[in-house]
């Protein structure tokens, strides 16, 4: 264990050494247009080294989904191979997503002996066939499989996915050729994230084609769902990190008395950047931009050491992978700058946690945002068909989007006056919510969907945009328009001008998992909807009638799910009972639902997840947090009898020999009575463990009811504790890096 003393040294190396850092020279001017993309072998470099009828036919492949022609694999492994060399790779990995939140790949060197020479040895040669290209075999028996297949049948394969481009990974000694692949079993089940995404953006562009056919639009090929996922992130000093195992292995403080200043000022939020801070930022994005991650904006977030990042729209399965590999930019550039990066929900308690908002709409492979509603979003049919199928998809499935943001350390933030609570409802904004509430009043009725009522709402709107004239500010400023969009941060899920923003998210997750769900339910919905208005076509019924009236029936049938009042409220929580809207508090809660006969029935039509798929997943994601939870309580077990209670005892002894007075006498009965406090609880959650390892007969559902219920509320009760004990500790005795050293050390 670490003397008390090293606390003081870390905190004085800080506030003297950090310029001495050894960090990346990133002064230098950058021509941002040159490197975007530098290191992706793209559609540019394709075209540069790739022969004209190869280039053509892997584009077909990439633009129009059809099976890859085995027959220029070759050719193209030979070019990547060549160029990934001139960047300085010797190794090439099939890079994937597990169902772990995470990323995994295994690296093979490029270079074999040279069979020409004789016997093979002393020669060697780059070599990197189609087949190793197309195909990978890791094995990867060791990553979860939810029962999709047995150890002694576990080999799991990667198949090359080229709508993804292949890019060079940097790394202090050398670099990697890395191609984005697919992981499946050898019966074709889907053993990663990847595979499912796909699947659910195929079965969305076939129901928005369909939709927009029947709108007249027979020019659209492709239709895409966007993504564009901000990330929030806290970034602590790599020492003090080093001196808190809580930190090291469950990603949050287990431990922590609340800081004399917080976040109350709120002069943190958008303040100005730390110069540390600023250089780590610099040579992130300079990473980002070498790999075609489009980043766009950064700033400082809500609590001390907490900051964002956030890039610009994207196809939804590139954004997926970006933002993977943002993650592990993040982490890896942080410990250059002598950071430690923090991607848990909620590091520390008491403070603001952290979110990655799903940003989602859906484009036009002829550039139109079918969410876009225009200056007229009363009169634009198509956008409000869109609109409408959106929400029925979120009062439908709420419980499905909200097992899509679950998760251990997402329950700490969900619900929590700092996020979104776990209430799936939808936030429209002022214009959007007065047409749709004016779209549902005229079921039945004769008025139109550019009634005059709606157009009277949408005129004040239009008037109330300048907010800003010649009255309230100097002449010389010009006018400013409000935007008609979201101004609720409390919405789980808000429509915020042109795109749909799901805020639930946590900072650690896979989006794949939030996209993959939201595109499925409104693929589903536009199915649905898309059957009503080919069924009214076919009865001769007027084409613009038959659209008001599926529209204004679907607003009024799923108008329940929309709030555009304060979600934190007590009183949102009883309304939203009343109007049936399931509140998961707990991943144990959501669990029932992900494979539940509704969740199967919708991905299993559309063809994303088979019954066993779901049926796995269920079992990985229960497993997942029976661990987590089990790991945290491993690790305060051992936080607290190594390090807190030998602290506390040493300074109890302290006291013993100078306690004179009545008052000083007062003071070592409390701290007694809160070591015995302390011995008791920590005994309870030991006990509490060794049952639960002695139980023979549990399910994963039932393992992790008695991990959220019974194990997680006795290490909280430990925490109170030794929160405590730290506010009447000894500075000099106590052995772990407080909160106020962390977030605003710098």
């Amino acid at each position: 264990m670490p003397t008390p003393n090293v606390r003081r040294e870390v905190l004085v190396a800080i506030a003297s050494d950090w310029n001495s850092l050894e960090v990346p020279n990133t002064r230098k001017a950058i021509d941002l247009k040159a490197l975007f993309a530098n290191h992706c072998f793209d559609a540019k470099v394709q075209r540069e080294r790739l022969p004209e009828k190869v280039y053509e036919s892997l584009q077909d492949t990439i633009r129009n989904s059809k099976p890859l022609d085995p027959d220029i694999a070759e050719t193209i492994a030979k070019e990547m191979c060549i160029w990934a060399q001139e960047h300085g790779a010797t190794h090439f990995s099939h890079w994937f997503q597990p169902m772990t939140d995470s990323t995994a790949e295994k690296h093979d060197c490029f270079v074999v002996p040279d069979p020409a020479s004789k016997g093979g040895y002393g020669v060697g040669i780059a070599k990197f066939s189609g087949s190793e290209l197309v195909r990978g075999e890791p094995d990867a028996s060791s990553l979860p499989s939810g029962g999709l297949r047995a150890t002694f049948e576990a080999r799991g394969y990667t198949a090359w996915d080229p709508s993804s481009p292949a890019f060079i990974f940097r790394h202090k000694n050398g670099a990697t050729l890395v191609i984005p692949t697919l992981f499946i079993s050898w019966t074709g089940e889907a053993l990663d994230m990847r595979t499912p995404l796909l699947r659910s953006m195929t079965a969305l562009e076939q129901q928005a084609l369909r939709v927009l056919k029947l709108f007249g639009n027979r020019k659209v090929k492709h239709v895409s769902p966007m993504v564009g996922a901000e990330q929030e992130y806290f970034l602590i000093d790599r020492r003090l990190a080093a001196l808190r195992p809580d930190l090291l292995i469950t990603g949050r403080t287990l431990f922590g008395a609340k800081p004399p200043k917080g976040q109350e000022l709120d002069d943190s939020y958008c303040g100005s950047i730390p110069e540390r801070v600023i250089g780590f930022m610099t040579e992130l994005e300079y990473e980002a931009i070498l790999l075609g991650i489009p980043v766009h904006t950064r700033h400082n977030e809500t609590a001390p050491a907490q900051f964002e990042i956030a890039p610009l729209f994207e196809q939804a399965n590139l954004a997926v992978d970006h933002q993977m590999l943002l993650m592990q930019l993040l982490r890896s550039i942080a410990a250059r700058h002598g950071f430690h990066c923090l991607l848990h929900e909620k590091p520390f308690t008491g403070v603001n946690g952290s979110a990655k908002h799903n940003n989602w709409s859906l484009m036009t492979d002829e550039g139109e945002n079918l969410l876009e509603p225009g200056d007229t979003p009363h009169d634009n049919a198509q956008f409000l068909f869109f609109a409408a199928a959106v929400l029925r998809a979120v009062h439908l499935h709420g419980d499905l989007l909200r097992v899509s943001v679950s998760g251990a350390g997402n329950d700490h933030r969900l619900g929590a006056d700092e996020a979104p609570p776990a209430i799936m409802s939808v936030f429209l904004g002022g214009t959007l919510e007065e047409i749709f509430h004016k779209l549902a009043e005229s079921v039945g009725g004769r008025q139109q969907t550019a009634d005059g009522a709606t157009k009277a709402a949408l005129q004040i709107e239009q008037e109330e945009r300048i907010v800003m004239t010649e009255s309230n500010l100097p002449s010389h400023i010009p006018p400013l328009k409000r935007h008609s969009e979201d101004r609720n941060r409390t919405s789980p899920f808000a429509f915020t001008g042109n795109k749909f923003e799901f805020r639930a998210v946590g900072s650690s997750h896979n989006v794949a998992r939030s996209t993959t769900v939201l595109t499925a339910i409104v693929t589903e919905s536009l199915d649905y909807m898309a059957g009503l208005l080919e069924e009214a076509t076919k009865s001769q019924k007027d084409f613009h009638a038959a659209v008001h009236d599926i529209v204004c029936k679907t607003i009024k049938a799923h108008q329940a799910v929309i709030f555009n009042g304060n979600c934190y409220s007590a009183e949102w929580k009883k309304e939203a009972r009343t109007r049936g809207l399931p509140n998961l508090m707990t991943t144990a809660e959501c669990l029932p639902h992900i494979n539940s006969k509704k969740a199967v029935e919708l991905f299993s039509k559309y063809k994303i997840f088979s019954k066993a798929e779901s049926d796995s997943r269920r079992e990985i994601y229960a497993e997942n947090y029976s661990k987590t939870i089990r790991i945290e309580a491993d690790t305060a077990i051992e936080v607290v009898g190594t390090m807190i209670l030998p602290a506390v005892l040493r300074y109890k002894s302290v006291l013993v020999v100078s306690t004179t007075s009545k008052l000083q006498k007062e003071l070592l009965r409390e701290l007694d009575a809160l070591i015995d406090s302390l011995i008791e609880k920590l005994g309870t959650l030991k006990q509490m463990l060794q049952v639960r390892a002695n139980a023979l007969a549990r399910s994963t559902q039932e393992e992790a009811e008695y991990y959220c219920l019974k194990v997680l509320p006795a290490i909280q009760t430990l925490r109170e504790t030794v929160d405590t004990l730290e506010t009447m500790t000894d500075d000099e005795l106590w052995p772990i890096p407080t909160y106020t050293e962390m977030l605003f050390a710098r």
